[in-house]
This record gives C-alpha cells, sequence and structure tokens, in this order.
C-alpha cells in the first residue's frame, strides 16, 4: 500500500473536515487506482536467481532412472524422447551457462557518454571507444534482417530499423548504431554492400557495434499507440524506386490498397505495412512522392542537345492564381497520394453519386435505379427561375422560383450546383437532397465531378460511382443499339463519341481518388446490378471510410 492509503487507513477522525479524506479514501480503493497501483508495483526492479547450475547432470540422473521403464510404459519412452531432443538438451545447456556466470553490474546510464545541456551538442557526441560490444544474430540465406544503413562522419550506420522485423523483435540494435565489423571483418563505406552481404549470410552472425544512445537520452513518447491507416491512391513498385536505400526493404502497393503506418519518423520515408498482413516496408512520405510528382524539369534541361549556347531561352513558367471559376482546372492538378482512413461498422449510405462523362449513361442508370426501387431511391428536384409554361405547374420536373430569390440563394452557398442556360438559373438545392434523406431513402444525384468535394463528407456519407466510357467502337455500337430500340432518340456523331471517351479518360484522372465503385458502362442491366449489389456489400460489411467522417 502507498503512504497516501495508510495514512488514510489509520485516519478515525469523523469531523466535517474529514468527510473528504473518507471521500479520498473510497477513490484510492476503486479497482482502476488499484490496478494502476498494482501495475506500478510490477515495474519495479526485481532481482532473479537460478534455482540451480548443474540441469545437465540433474537430466542424466533422470534418465538413467527412466531407461527401465521405456521399454514397458508408453509415457516414459514418450518423456524420455522429449528429454533428449537436441533443443531441448541445448535449452539446458545454456541456462546453465547463463546461471554459472557472475555477471558484473550493468555500466553507468548511457547519458554520462553525453552532454545535457544542448540537445545540438548531443548530436555530435558518441559514446567512449570501450563501449563497443558485439551482438549476435541468427538467420536464413535470403531472409531480410529488417534494416537499413547510411553513411555519417565516414562511419556505416543504422538508418533506420523496421517495424516487427528480426531486428526490432529482438531489441538488439537501434539507430544511430555504427557498424564496425561484421564476422570479424571490417565493414567499408557502401551501405548497398553490406545489405546485400547480410541478406545473403545465413546462420550465425556477429556485428561489432558502436552503440548509440539516443534514444536513452531523449524524451520519451507515449506509450499510448495509435494506429493510422491510409488508403493508398496511386501505385508503388520499390524494384522501379531509384530513390529508396533498400529496395528489398520497400512495400509494393497498388490503387486501393489499405496501409497501416507503423512509422512516421523519418521525413522521406515512412514504414508500413497491408492490413491484410503481411511483413513492414518502406514506402515513400508524402512530402517525398509530392515532391517527384510535382518536379518540373528547367527549361535548361528539357532542351535538346546543342542548343545549350543559345542561352537560358525556353518559356518562363507561368505563375497562375487560384480563382473560383476555373476550380475544374486546379483540381486536374490536385496530387492526393494518401488518404487517412477508418474501419468501421456496416452502415447505409445516405447518397449514391453517378459521376461520368456525357453521353455515358448516368442519367438513364439513375432513371432505371429510381422505376426498379422506389422505395429505397429518391431524388431531388431542380430549381428554376424560369416561368412556368402554360398549364405548367411544379411537378417532379422543376420548382419554379424567382431569379432574385436563386441569386440570393447561390450566393448563400444553398446550391450544390447550378447553371444558366436561355437566360435562366437552374440548379439543385443542398436541402433538397437532406428531404429525400430525411425521408429514409437514398438521394442519387448525377452532377458534375466538381461537386465531390462538397458531397464526400459525413453530412451526405455518399457512395460514388464512376461511369466509365467503353471503347470507342463498343460506345458507337450502344448507341446504335439505343436509337433502334427506341430508348434514346439522338445518334450521335463519331466526334460528340470521341469526346466522351476523351472526357471520361480526364475525369477519372482527376477524380478517381473519389470513387468508390467503376465500371464500363457497356450494359445496363449489368450496371444496374452491380450497383445494387455494391450498396447491399457496404451496408452488411465493415468499411473503410474518410477519418474525417468519423472524426
Amino acid at each position: 500500500k502507498t503512504d497516501l492509503q495508510q495514512h488514510l487507513n489509520h485516519s478515525s477522525s469523523t469531523t466535517a473536515n474529514d468527510l473528504d479524506l473518507i471521500y479520498l479514501k473510497g477513490i484510492m480503493e476503486s479497482p482502476a487506482v488499484f490496478k494502476r497501483n498494482t501495475h506500478e508495483a510490477s515495474l519495479k526492479e526485481v532481482h532473479l536467481s537460478p534455482v540451480r547450475e548443474n540441469n545437465v547432470e540433474l537430466l542424466q540422473e533422470i534418465l538413467r532412472d527412466l531407461d527401465p521403464f521405456k521399454h514397458r510404459s508408453n509415457t516414459a519412452a514418450e518423456l524420455t524422447s522429449i528429454l533428449t531432443q537436441p533443443h531441448f538438451q541445448s535449452l539446458l545447456e545454456t541456462h546453465d551457462s547463463v546461471a554459472s556466470q557472475v555477471c558484473d553490474s550493468p555500466p553507468s546510464s548511457p547519458g554520462d557518454f553525453v552532454d545535457h545541456n544542448t540537445e545540438d551538442e548531443y548530436k555530435h557526441t558518441y559514446p567512449p571507444p570501450d563501449a563497443i560490444r558485439m551482438v549476435g544474430i541468427r538467420k536464413v540465406a535470403g531472409e531480410h534482417l529488417g534494416v537499413t544503413f547510411k553513411v555519417e562522419g565516414g562511419d556505416l550506420i543504422i538508418a533506420r530499423i523496421l517495424h516487427g522485423g528480426m531486428v526490432d523483435q529482438q531489441g538488439l540494435l537501434h539507430a544511430g548504431d555504427i557498424i564496425k565489423e561484421v564476422n570479424g571483418r571490417e565493414v567499408g563505406r557502401d551501405p548497398r554492400v553490406l545489405q546485400e552481404e547480410l541478406q545473403a549470410a545465413s546462420g550465425n552472425i556477429v556485428l561489432k557495434i558502436l552503440p548509440s544512445y539516443h534514444e536513452a537520452i531523449l524524451p520519451r513518447q507515449s506509450n499510448i499507440s495509435v494506429k493510422v491507416f491510409f488508403k493508398c491512391h496511386y501505385d508503388y513498385d520499390p524494384a522501379n524506386d531509384n530513390l529508396i536505400p533498400c529496395k528489398e526493404a520497400g512495400l509494393r502497393f497498388e490503387t486501393g490498397d489499405i496501409l497501416q503506418i507503423v512509422n512516421q519518423d523519418d521525413v522521406n520515408w515512412w514504414q508500413a505495412r497491408h492490413v491484410e498482413g503481411g511483413s513492414t516496408g518502406l514506402i515513400p512520405s508524402q512530402t517525398l512522392e509530392e515532391k517527384r510528382k510535382a518536379f518540373v524539369k528547367r527549361d535548361v534541361e528539357l532542351a535538346p542537345a546543342g542548343n545549350l549556347c543559345t542561352g537560358v531561352g525556353g518559356k518562363k513558367k507561368k505563375k497562375i492564381m487560384y480563382v473560383t471559376t476555373k476550380n475544374a482546372e486546379f483540381d486536374r492538378h490536385e496530387i492526393l497520394l494518401y488518404e487517412e482512413v477508418a474501419k468501421v461498422p456496416p452502415f447505409k449510405r445516405k447518397t449514391l453519386i453517378v459521376i461520368g462523362a456525357q453521353g455515358v449513361g448516368r442519367r438513364r442508370l439513375k432513371n432505371k435505379l429510381l422505376l426498379r426501387d422506389p422505395l429505397l431511391f429518391g431524388t431531388t428536384i431542380p430549381y428554376t427561375s424560369r416561368k412556368p409554361k402554360k398549364g405548367e405547374r411544379e411537378s417532379r420536373m422543376f420548382a419554379f422560383t424567382s431569379r432574385s430569390k436563386m441569386e440570393t440563394d447561390i450566393k448563400n452557398g444553398r446550391y450544390l450546383e447550378h447553371g444558366e442556360y436561355e437566360g435562366n438559373l437552374y440548379g439543385i438545392k443542398t436541402d433538397s437532397i437532406q428531404e429525400v434523406i430525411e425521408a429514409g431513402r437514398i438521394c442519387i444525384l448525377d452532377p458534375n465531378p466538381q461537386t465531390l468535394k462538397v458531397l464526400r463528407t459525413s453530412e451526405f456519407l455518399p457512395y460514388v460511382v464512376f461511369l466509365q466510357s467503353p471503347e470507342f467502337e463498343v460506345l458507337k455500337a450502344i448507341n446504335h443499339s439505343a436509337v433502334e430500340a427506341g430508348v434514346v432518340t439522338k445518334t450521335l456523331t463519331d466526334e460528340e463519341m470521341h469526346r466522351t471517351c476523351n472526357e471520361s479518360a480526364k475525369i477519372q484522372a482527376a477524380y478517381g481518388h473519389y470513387f468508390d465503385l467503376t465500371i464500363v458502362n457497356d450494359n445496363l442491366d449489368e450496371t444496374y446490378r452491380t450497383v445494387k449489389a455494391a450498396l447491399e456489400t457496404v451496408s452488411k460489411n465493415p468499411q473503410w471510410v474518410p477519418v474525417t467522417w468519423v472524426f
């Protein structure tokens, strides 16, 4: 018990002032506080001593006693088999060897090797030469140690230790340790050569190192482990990366993969692993990959050979300020590489967003869903400033309002999207979306892709389907069949169909990171069934969603 608990137990006063002590005593005896005190007590140093040092001799005596019975008793035979196993005998030999040694007290705190006054001085301070120690590792050929190296100050040092790797699990090496020798042979100054040698080595490996005590000096991080998961929006293969410190340590992934980020200490290389399992590897950090994808060669580098004598020539790069009316153009150049996500239980999406190029069949899919499942799906009624035609009233087609009212609501951000046609305003109000949701239906929308930034939030919880244009010849055949069947009345020209294919590719390149499902719309019935099945799947299975939807 703590001194405070002992004091409370011996306190017998019942004055009004001591009622607080009674309350405090109740808190100290609560299970939570008791558990914490027990945990703290378990952290106290425990001195262990061996029970005996001659277990090998004891084993031989036991085997001699068992010998007369092993032919008559299955139990005795089984016990004899276990005790004569080489691994078991090696365990006892190791135990006796360790138990018989008299170990000196550990050296003084590693912090004594450095000056605590300033961290800058610490960075350039090394432990004395007599701090060198030997570390033994046993591995098979081809097995990666989970460590990378770099040259610093003329020495080969450990740059990073991969989370969950062999070295990390053993805990014998640390980032910053200087590698002096491998199996009695001095190492050179080429990290790749050392990496290859260790990769190919097998059996026992003895490393002579000069330890680093950085971790002992710097403030310790919180023991609370926060799991971070990212969804990848590009493909990566370390075998094709010339910047990665060690290709074998890299982690390959594809667009849509979910990775758990286990270490982000390095500004350029993160440590991650696939959520399905597997070993930890290096991936480019957001900063590094943004620099690579945004890199533009200087004009002089783009000039053909032989033209360098013409001076600095070439076009000057144009600086463009952001303008809201040109937001689609800026969206095309947005770089989204990783998106933080969280896994949540099954839930029903509030909206179904159908994205696609003009002429790819968005409206037909929307109408089919509404017609087949009117209780499951609903949609909004567009507002317009157009005057109702003679005999025309508000219906499922349009909701009529004044131009001044629409302009005011547009200015106040109450419209998801809007446009002008033949002098009249048309638009979809965000309130209309909420009305469909509150009625218990999934609101189907087929907006311009620029609206995805607004819709992909916890307010609308969308499921985004991209209808990808089929190949030109397939699209042409589909349009011809639809005209003959009377589904559509317009025959698209070759130019219009080429425009559809090109626009589809541009939309996918600029907004692909928003899509939950991509379908090549070459068969409307099949597309309908695929969308229905996808919505049913996400409503019954755990989902990875943007972390902003949860927190």
